[in-house]
Protein backbone atom coordinates (compact mmCIF):
# COMPACT_ATOMS: atom_id res chain seq x y z
CA UNK A 1 0.00 0.00 0.00
CA UNK A 2 1.25 3.48 -0.90
CA UNK A 3 1.14 6.63 1.20
CA UNK A 4 -0.46 8.65 -1.56
CA UNK A 5 -2.91 10.46 0.71
CA UNK A 6 0.02 12.21 2.44
CA UNK A 7 1.53 13.05 -0.94
CA UNK A 8 -1.81 14.45 -2.11
CA UNK A 9 -2.09 16.68 0.96
CA UNK A 10 1.41 18.08 0.49
CA UNK A 11 1.18 18.50 -3.29
CA UNK A 12 -2.04 20.51 -3.00
CA UNK A 13 -1.24 22.53 0.13
CA UNK A 14 -0.31 25.77 -1.72
CA UNK A 15 -3.52 25.63 -3.78
CA UNK A 16 -5.56 24.95 -0.65
CA UNK A 17 -3.98 27.88 1.17
CA UNK A 18 -4.64 30.13 -1.83
CA UNK A 19 -8.30 29.11 -1.80
CA UNK A 20 -8.58 29.82 1.92
CA UNK A 21 -7.13 33.31 1.36
CA UNK A 22 -10.44 34.35 -0.25
CA UNK A 23 -11.76 37.41 1.66
CA UNK A 24 -15.02 35.66 2.55
CA UNK A 25 -13.14 33.19 4.79
CA UNK A 26 -11.61 35.95 6.91
CA UNK A 27 -14.95 37.79 6.87
CA UNK A 28 -16.65 34.72 8.35
CA UNK A 29 -14.02 34.52 11.06
CA UNK A 30 -14.72 38.19 11.94
CA UNK A 31 -18.45 37.62 11.90
CA UNK A 32 -18.73 39.96 8.92
CA UNK A 33 -20.98 38.11 6.49
CA UNK A 34 -24.32 39.17 5.01
CA UNK A 35 -27.39 37.09 4.31
CA UNK A 36 -26.93 37.89 0.62
CA UNK A 37 -23.46 36.37 0.70
CA UNK A 38 -24.78 33.26 2.44
CA UNK A 39 -27.51 32.91 -0.19
CA UNK A 40 -24.85 33.27 -2.93
CA UNK A 41 -22.72 30.56 -1.32
CA UNK A 42 -25.65 28.17 -0.99
CA UNK A 43 -26.73 28.75 -4.58
CA UNK A 44 -23.25 27.89 -5.88
CA UNK A 45 -23.07 24.91 -3.53
CA UNK A 46 -26.35 23.64 -4.96
CA UNK A 47 -25.09 23.85 -8.52
CA UNK A 48 -22.03 21.71 -7.84
CA UNK A 49 -23.54 19.36 -5.26
CA UNK A 50 -26.35 18.33 -7.62
CA UNK A 51 -23.62 17.03 -9.94
CA UNK A 52 -21.84 14.95 -7.29
CA UNK A 53 -23.81 11.77 -7.91
CA UNK A 54 -23.79 12.11 -11.74
CA UNK A 55 -20.02 12.67 -11.63
CA UNK A 56 -19.52 9.62 -9.42
CA UNK A 57 -21.66 7.54 -11.75
CA UNK A 58 -19.74 8.79 -14.78
CA UNK A 59 -16.44 7.98 -13.08
CA UNK A 60 -17.55 4.44 -12.21
CA UNK A 61 -18.74 3.81 -15.76
CA UNK A 62 -15.34 4.74 -17.21
CA UNK A 63 -13.24 2.53 -14.94
CA UNK A 64 -12.02 -0.88 -16.13
CA UNK A 65 -12.20 -4.28 -14.43
CA UNK A 66 -8.98 -3.65 -12.54
CA UNK A 67 -10.75 -0.87 -10.62
CA UNK A 68 -13.67 -2.78 -9.14
CA UNK A 69 -12.34 -1.77 -5.72
CA UNK A 70 -12.83 1.87 -6.71
CA UNK A 71 -16.33 1.19 -8.03
CA UNK A 72 -17.27 -0.32 -4.67
CA UNK A 73 -16.10 2.87 -2.97
CA UNK A 74 -18.03 4.98 -5.49
CA UNK A 75 -21.20 3.02 -4.67
CA UNK A 76 -20.74 3.94 -1.00
CA UNK A 77 -20.17 7.60 -1.87
CA UNK A 78 -23.33 7.66 -4.00
CA UNK A 79 -25.41 6.19 -1.20
CA UNK A 80 -24.10 8.88 1.15
CA UNK A 81 -24.42 11.82 -1.26
CA UNK A 82 -27.70 11.24 -3.04
CA UNK A 83 -30.25 13.97 -2.36
CA UNK A 84 -27.88 16.39 -0.62
CA UNK A 85 -28.60 19.13 -3.15
CA UNK A 86 -32.17 19.17 -1.86
CA UNK A 87 -30.85 19.92 1.64
CA UNK A 88 -29.31 23.07 0.21
CA UNK A 89 -32.58 24.20 -1.33
CA UNK A 90 -34.27 23.63 2.03
CA UNK A 91 -31.61 25.79 3.71
CA UNK A 92 -32.12 28.55 1.14
CA UNK A 93 -35.87 28.50 1.68
CA UNK A 94 -35.49 28.42 5.48
CA UNK A 95 -33.36 31.57 5.53
CA UNK A 96 -35.51 33.60 3.15
CA UNK A 97 -33.86 32.90 -0.20
CA UNK A 98 -35.46 32.01 -3.52
CA UNK A 99 -34.94 28.26 -3.73
CA UNK A 100 -36.88 27.91 -6.99
CA UNK A 101 -34.67 30.50 -8.72
CA UNK A 102 -31.64 28.46 -7.67
CA UNK A 103 -33.22 25.18 -8.78
CA UNK A 104 -34.07 26.72 -12.15
CA UNK A 105 -30.67 28.40 -12.53
CA UNK A 106 -32.20 31.87 -12.75
CA UNK A 107 -31.27 35.39 -11.64
CA UNK A 108 -29.19 35.64 -8.47
CA UNK A 109 -29.51 31.90 -8.09
CA UNK A 110 -27.75 31.11 -11.37
CA UNK A 111 -24.56 29.10 -11.57
CA UNK A 112 -21.44 31.26 -11.63
CA UNK A 113 -18.59 30.84 -14.08
CA UNK A 114 -16.11 29.22 -11.63
CA UNK A 115 -18.52 26.39 -10.78
CA UNK A 116 -19.52 25.94 -14.42
CA UNK A 117 -15.86 25.65 -15.40
CA UNK A 118 -15.15 23.29 -12.49
CA UNK A 119 -17.91 20.93 -13.58
CA UNK A 120 -16.91 21.10 -17.24
CA UNK A 121 -13.31 20.32 -16.30
CA UNK A 122 -14.33 17.31 -14.22
CA UNK A 123 -16.69 15.84 -16.82
CA UNK A 124 -14.04 16.34 -19.50
CA UNK A 125 -11.38 14.61 -17.41
CA UNK A 126 -13.63 11.66 -16.67
CA UNK A 127 -14.50 11.31 -20.36
CA UNK A 128 -11.25 12.22 -22.09
CA UNK A 129 -8.53 12.25 -19.41
CA UNK A 130 -8.51 9.84 -16.47
CA UNK A 131 -11.70 9.11 -14.50
CA UNK A 132 -9.70 8.89 -11.26
CA UNK A 133 -9.25 12.67 -11.52
CA UNK A 134 -12.68 12.97 -9.88
CA UNK A 135 -11.09 12.15 -6.55
CA UNK A 136 -9.25 15.45 -6.74
CA UNK A 137 -12.63 17.13 -6.34
CA UNK A 138 -13.53 14.80 -3.48
CA UNK A 139 -10.37 15.84 -1.64
CA UNK A 140 -11.06 19.54 -2.08
CA UNK A 141 -14.69 19.49 -0.97
CA UNK A 142 -14.49 16.96 1.84
CA UNK A 143 -11.15 18.21 3.11
CA UNK A 144 -12.45 21.77 3.20
CA UNK A 145 -15.65 20.72 4.99
CA UNK A 146 -13.65 18.99 7.70
CA UNK A 147 -11.08 21.78 7.92
CA UNK A 148 -13.35 24.82 8.24
CA UNK A 149 -16.96 23.68 7.78
CA UNK A 150 -18.00 23.52 11.44
CA UNK A 151 -16.27 26.81 12.24
CA UNK A 152 -17.92 28.60 9.32
CA UNK A 153 -21.34 27.17 10.19
CA UNK A 154 -21.04 28.45 13.75
CA UNK A 155 -19.98 31.92 12.64
CA UNK A 156 -22.73 32.18 10.02
CA UNK A 157 -25.35 31.03 12.52
CA UNK A 158 -24.25 33.53 15.17
CA UNK A 159 -23.73 36.47 12.83
CA UNK A 160 -26.98 36.10 10.90
CA UNK A 161 -29.00 34.74 13.84
CA UNK A 162 -30.17 31.73 11.84
CA UNK A 163 -31.85 28.61 13.13
CA UNK A 164 -30.54 25.09 12.57
CA UNK A 165 -32.95 24.54 9.64
CA UNK A 166 -30.99 27.13 7.65
CA UNK A 167 -27.63 25.42 8.14
CA UNK A 168 -28.17 21.73 7.48
CA UNK A 169 -25.75 21.61 4.52
CA UNK A 170 -22.83 23.19 6.37
CA UNK A 171 -23.34 21.41 9.68
CA UNK A 172 -24.13 17.97 8.29
CA UNK A 173 -21.14 17.96 5.96
CA UNK A 174 -18.67 19.06 8.60
CA UNK A 175 -19.84 16.06 10.65
CA UNK A 176 -20.31 13.49 7.88
CA UNK A 177 -17.03 14.30 6.19
CA UNK A 178 -15.00 13.39 9.28
CA UNK A 179 -15.82 9.75 8.49
CA UNK A 180 -15.55 10.38 4.76
CA UNK A 181 -11.97 11.66 5.09
CA UNK A 182 -10.87 8.51 6.89
CA UNK A 183 -12.51 6.43 4.16
CA UNK A 184 -10.99 8.66 1.48
CA UNK A 185 -7.48 8.43 2.99
CA UNK A 186 -7.65 4.63 2.98
CA UNK A 187 -8.87 4.63 -0.61
CA UNK A 188 -6.15 7.02 -1.81
CA UNK A 189 -3.46 4.94 -0.15
CA UNK A 190 -4.47 2.08 -2.46
CA UNK A 191 -3.73 4.21 -5.54
CA UNK A 192 -0.28 3.18 -6.73
CA UNK A 193 -0.33 4.05 -10.43
CA UNK A 194 1.74 7.24 -10.98
CA UNK A 195 -0.52 8.44 -13.82
CA UNK A 196 -3.60 8.10 -11.63
CA UNK A 197 -1.85 9.87 -8.77
CA UNK A 198 -0.87 12.74 -11.07
CA UNK A 199 -4.43 13.01 -12.42
CA UNK A 200 -5.85 13.27 -8.90
CA UNK A 201 -3.29 15.89 -7.84
CA UNK A 202 -3.79 17.98 -10.99
CA UNK A 203 -7.56 17.88 -10.60
CA UNK A 204 -7.37 18.83 -6.93
CA UNK A 205 -5.19 21.83 -7.71
CA UNK A 206 -7.57 22.96 -10.45
CA UNK A 207 -10.65 22.54 -8.26
CA UNK A 208 -8.98 24.43 -5.39
CA UNK A 209 -8.33 27.25 -7.85
CA UNK A 210 -11.85 27.35 -9.31
CA UNK A 211 -13.59 26.90 -5.96
CA UNK A 212 -11.41 29.71 -4.66
CA UNK A 213 -12.63 31.92 -7.51
CA UNK A 214 -16.20 31.15 -6.47
CA UNK A 215 -15.38 32.14 -2.88
CA UNK A 216 -13.80 35.39 -4.10
CA UNK A 217 -16.99 36.16 -6.04
CA UNK A 218 -19.02 36.14 -2.81
CA UNK A 219 -17.51 39.44 -1.72
CA UNK A 220 -17.77 41.16 -5.10
CA UNK A 221 -20.24 44.09 -5.28
CA UNK A 222 -22.18 43.19 -2.17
Amino acid sequence: MSHFFTTLQEATRPAREAMLSAPIVAACERGDISLTQYHRFLSQAYHHVKHTVPLLMACGSRLGESHEWVRAAIAEYIEEEIGHHEWILNDIQACGGDAEAVRNNQGEGAMGMPIELMLAYLYHNIDRGHPMALFGMVWVLEGTSVGIGAQVAKQVKNTLNLDDESLTYLTSHSELDQDHIRFFAELMDKVENPQEQAAIIDAANMVFHLYGQMLHSLTASV
